[in-house]
């Protein structure tokens, strides 16, 4: 079975579809936010040029994903598949942001739900790295099942490489 790393995901709240250049404005409107990133390594992606690398990271990682609420239409996020490993069936889960108003509603977990109950067709692990001062995420992937397996040094696409934590889900359940 060939993996697909942006497939349409949905249920009853959510709508999750694959990134497109043409998303910019839309999602750059939700990212605009300094405070969806105060805790994140890249405290200044909010700012129009440092979210441009972001962006363009995105859509050159064919697995990036806008999020829409499907009560309002409004975009909510976005959020990424990307290092899948065909030997060790592993695949990360990453990049994720939401406007505020969307914190602390359940979208976050309904949006993995989906992520996950897809990729684990293909993958027995996701791995999900977060940023060593991104607190409110580190507590969301927790939340999700996930347990910290390490830390190491990431460099985002165009940012300098910053300290982050690997937290792992398996498909078994288990670690």
């Amino acid at each position: 079975m060939e993996i697909n790393l942006q497939p349409i995901l949905e249920n009853e709240s959510v709508l999750v579809t694959p990134l497109h250049e043409e998303d910019f404005e839309s999602l750059y409107a939700v990212a605009s936010d300094p405070m969806i990133w105060e805790q994140h390594p890249n405290k200044d992606r909010w700012q129009r040029e440092v979210f441009k690398k972001f962006f363009e990271g995105a859509m050159e990682s064919k697995g990036a994903f806008k999020i829409i609420d499907k009560k309002t239409g409004e975009v909510a996020g976005s959020t990424r598949f990307y290092n899948f490993n065909g030997e060790d069936k592993s695949i990360a889960i990453g990049y994720t942001f939401y406007a505020t108003k969307y914190w602390g509603t359940g979208l976050n977990p309904s949006v993995k739900r989906l992520m996950m109950d897809y990729i684990f067709q293909f993958a027995d692990r996701v791995i999900l790295t977060v940023g060593a001062t991104n607190i409110r995420s580190q507590i969301a992937v927790t939340r999700l099942g996930a347990a910290k397996t390490g830390e190491e040094t990431v460099a985002y696409y165009g940012e300098a490489p910053k300290l982050n934590f690997v937290y792992e889900i398996r498909k078994s359940g288990g670690l």
